[in-house]
C-alpha cells in the first residue's frame, strides 16, 4: 500500500513539473511567426517601444511604471520617456523635463543585427530644438533596448518590449 501511494505521488509531482515546464514554452512555429510579424512592423514603421527599465550613465538601473513609450509610425515619432542623469542645459519650463517630443521630420534606418532575428533601428530627428538620435536594438522575441543620444544631456538607455500597433 505504501509503495502504491509513493508511486502515485511520484507520478503526480512528475506530471505537475512536466506540465508546468512545457506549458510556457512557445513552439518553433509560434516563435518564427512572431519574429516575422515584428520584422514586418519594423520595416513598415509601425511599432511602439514600451520602456520597463532605465539605465542612466553612471547610475543603477531604475524600474519604470508602464506609462513610458516611444511610438513610431510612417509620419511621426512620439517619445514620452523619463530622464535621469546630467543635463548640460536645463529647459526653461520645468514641465519640459524628460525626453518628450513629437517629430514629423526624421530619418529612419533599419539594419540587420549581428544575429538572425535581430534588427537595429536608427532614428534621427530634424525638427526638434536639438538633434536627438535614437538607436533601437530589437530581438525576435519582442524585447528591445533603446539608446538615446542628446547633445544637451548624458546618454541614457532603456530596456523594454515592442508592442505592435492594433489594427
Amino acid at each position: 500500500m505504501k509503495k502504491q501511494i509513493f508511486y502515485a505521488a511520484f507520478i503526480f509531482f512528475f506530471g505537475l513539473i512536466f506540465q508546468t515546464g512545457c506549458g510556457t514554452a512557445q513552439s518553433a512555429a509560434e516563435k518564427k511567426a512572431k519574429a516575422a510579424e515584428i520584422g514586418q512592423k519594423i520595416n513598415d514603421f509601425e511599432f511602439t517601444f514600451k520602456a520597463t527599465y532605465a539605465y542612466p550613465t553612471g547610475y543603477r538601473s531604475i524600474y519604470l511604471s508602464p506609462y513610458y513609450y516611444l511610438k513610431v509610425s510612417k509620419d511621426t515619432v512620439v517619445a514620452y520617456l523619463p530622464y535621469y542623469g546630467r543635463a548640460y542645459t536645463a529647459p526653461m519650463d520645468p514641465a519640459e523635463g524628460g525626453i518628450k517630443f513629437t517629430s514629423t521630420d526624421f530619418e529612419y534606418e533599419v539594419n540587420k543585427g549581428k544575429r538572425e532575428g535581430n534588427w537595429q533601428v536608427r532614428i534621427k530627428t530634424h525638427d526638434t530644438d536639438r538633434e536627438i538620435v535614437l538607436y533601437v536594438d530589437i530581438w525576435e522575441n519582442g524585447s528591445a533596448r533603446l539608446d538615446v543620444t542628446d547633445p544637451n544631456r548624458q546618454a541614457i538607455s532603456f530596456q523594454g518590449n515592442i508592442e505592435m500597433k492594433k489594427e
